[in-house]
């Protein structure tokens, strides 16, 4: 099994269907508007967002943010990962009428408890949501600069990427740099790849969520190859969104071939039918690529992860081992 890491996936996005009937059940609330036969089911990104508002809505207390935790890391671990990285969004807790450190304390806890059940590492990336505003999202960078918890590591954006100007959101991102935090931002997604120019730009992160949109722009893929910008690239999540009609379709080759720093990564994995595993298949079945390749991707992950440098020592050095067992 090839050794996986994951830098790009949002915790409650990544609620298993499973685990959300069993919260609708502790609350008393139907789910047969999001969820049939086991699954989630959506028509489009506008009903997506209902979707994954509605399962998120189920998590209200610490309790259950630990459980979600310990779900995703313990399955992710299962699958042969040996990193992860979950964006988690305070605005999520408070609606939920969570404070933000009870919220962001109960999902460490069961990321320590998938740690000493499995061995998996694990660290979150705090994240402002774009479509509320500059404001709102300086406000979730001011948190996350601030909670100083242990596994807190990163500041990013995601939400409606169509929304406002990045320049706008810069402030919020200086003081999340200020504070030590690595710098993420989606960004060349469901808008062009002028947005990803803008991220560039404006908030200088050392990785883009997606990023993808770039390849139509040679001159933008050469900078982000050169600037050694990692991306944060969701291939399944893209064909289904529509992003790209098809695998054949979608850039990840390009991209790489271009010596674009690339990981593999399932955004919110039981949405789109995937997980961090699939995403590797489909790049080994669409994308050609053989194990070694696969390993290189890890690798990049790996390198680009935000943790210290003790730990990431560590983690190159099992993935050099698991290398040399195989």
């Amino acid at each position: 099994m090839v050794p996986k890491a994951e830098l790009h996936c949002h915790i409650e996005g990544a609620a298993s269907p499973a685990l959300v009937v069993a919260q609708a059940r502790k609350y008393g609330i139907d789910t047969s508007h999001f969820i049939r036969d086991g699954a989630y089911f959506w028509s489009d990104f506008t009903s997506f967002l209902a979707a994954y508002d509605a399962a998120a809505g189920l998590f209200r207390t610490e309790e259950d943010y630990v459980a979600l935790a310990e779900e995703y890391l313990t399955g992710l671990a299962r699958e042969g990962a040996v990193y992860s990285e979950v964006f988690i969004s305070p605005d999520h807790a408070e609606r939920s009428g969570l404070s933000r450190t009870a919220y962001t304390n109960a999902l460490g806890e069961g990321i320590a408890r998938a740690r000493a059940a499995t061995g998996i590492e694990g660290r979150m990336i705090v994240v402002g949501i774009r479509h509320f505003g500059a404001p709102a999202v300086e406000d979730a960078a001011r948190f996350a600069a601030a909670c100083r918890h242990p596994l807190v590591s990163g500041f990013g954006m995601a939400g409606e990427e169509r929304f406002g100007n990045m320049r706008d959101y810069a402030r919020a991102f200086d003081i999340a740099r200020g504070a030590g935090l690595g710098i993420t931002v989606h960004a060349g997604e469901l808008a062009g790849w002028e947005s990803v120019e803008a991220a560039l730009n404006h908030i200088r992160p050392s990785r883009i969520g997606h990023g993808v949109r770039a390849v139509e722009n040679p001159d933008l893929v050469r900078r982000i190859a050169g600037e050694g910008v990692v991306l944060e690239v969701c291939p399944v999540s893209n064909v289904v969104l529509k992003v790209f009609p098809d695998f054949a379709h979608h850039p990840f080759p390009r991209l790489l071939a271009a010596g674009c720093r690339v990981t593999l990564n399932s955004d919110d994995p039981p949405h789109f039918h995937t997980s961090l595993a699939r995403e590797y298949g489909v790049a080994a079945t669409h994308f050609s690529l053989d194990e070694s390749a696969l390993r290189l991707i890890t690798r990049t992950a790996l390198e680009a992860a935000f943790v210290d440098e003790p730990t990431r020592a560590l983690l190159l050095r099992a993935l050099d081992d698991k290398t040399v067992a195989h």
